[in-house]
């Protein structure tokens, strides 16, 4: 089992981390004692996990004093986070947040905990520097040290708007101006993944509406892109979700494929009514 211990300063990136880390597969537990991380790797192997990690922060290494024999029995993948003194202080006062140590001098519990963390850092595989690193930039840096392709995935999802829309939906687009095959008697009763459907739906007199709908999904994509978001989900409505939306949805998955990893799912197409 891959096993990776994610330690570093507060501010310094680790929340970010995590979850990329979550989206590559790892199952993630903060500030699981040492002398639990065995027990635990037996555990979610038995139940077919493949890659598990550790959030370790300054406060839980004061209570730890079997860190250091975990370490050399597990031997796990340390990452080390760390950032500049002044650029820390900065992250702390836009978010307003208390430092873990908090006693009311931040720049002095900055300096307490990098002291503590010092002989983990040591150990550490790979010390990463986010003092001039976007989120984004921070997930790709950690892709190239695992190995890893920081991915991106656009996820398309047909609905109908009877039905009630998707919550989680990033954007939400709607197809019911297009010529509706629901009234049409041999039509009814096929799906938005016939041909008959999809010729019905796309004339060339919609191919100006489609058209619109594909380059707003397309750039809402490449902003959550650049974002550095793992996925993003646009969701595709007509009135009952069997005929317009999905074939629409997979008209953009097949359009869109070329530029992103896209997943196409269909909730309400086997809905009747």
């Amino acid at each position: 089992m891959g096993f990776l211990v994610l330690s570093g300063l507060s501010g310094a990136g680790k929340t970010t981390a995590r979850g990329f880390l979550e989206d590559l597969g790892y199952f993630m537990v903060d500030n699981l004692p040492p002398g639990l991380w065995k027990p635990l790797l037996e555990e979610l192997s038995a139940r077919g996990v493949e890659r598990a990690g550790v959030v370790l922060d300054a406060r839980a290494l004061a209570f730890f004093g079997d860190l250091e024999g975990a370490l050399e029995a597990l031997r796990p993948t340390v990452v080390f986070l760390e950032a500049r003194p002044e650029i820390l202080l900065r992250r702390y006062n836009l978010t307003r947040r208390l430092h873990p140590l908090g006693a009311g001098n931040l720049m002095r519990e900055i300096g307490e905990e990098r002291r503590m963390l010092a002989p983990l850092r040591e150990r550490a595989h790979l010390v990463l520097d986010t003092s001039e690193l976007s989120p984004r930039a921070l997930k790709e840096a950690l892709a190239r040290f695992l190995g890893e392709e920081a991915g991106f995935t656009l996820r398309l999802l047909s609905f109908g708007f009877k039905w009630g829309p998707p919550q989680e939906a990033d954007l939400v687009l709607d197809v019911r101006p297009l010529p509706n095959p629901h009234y049409d008697p041999d039509l009814k009763p096929k799906t938005g993944l016939d041909p008959e459907v999809r010729a019905y739906v796309f004339r060339e007199e919609t191919e100006a509406y489609y058209r619109a709908l594909l380059a707003v999904a397309g750039l809402a994509a490449e902003g959550a892109k650049r974002e550095g978001r793992a996925f993003y989900t646009v969701a595709v409505g007509c009135t009952g979700g069997r005929h317009r939306s999905v074939a629409v949805a997979e008209r953009l998955a097949e359009e869109l494929s070329g530029r992103f990893r896209v997943e196409v799912s269909h909730r309400d197409v086997d809905r009747e009514g």
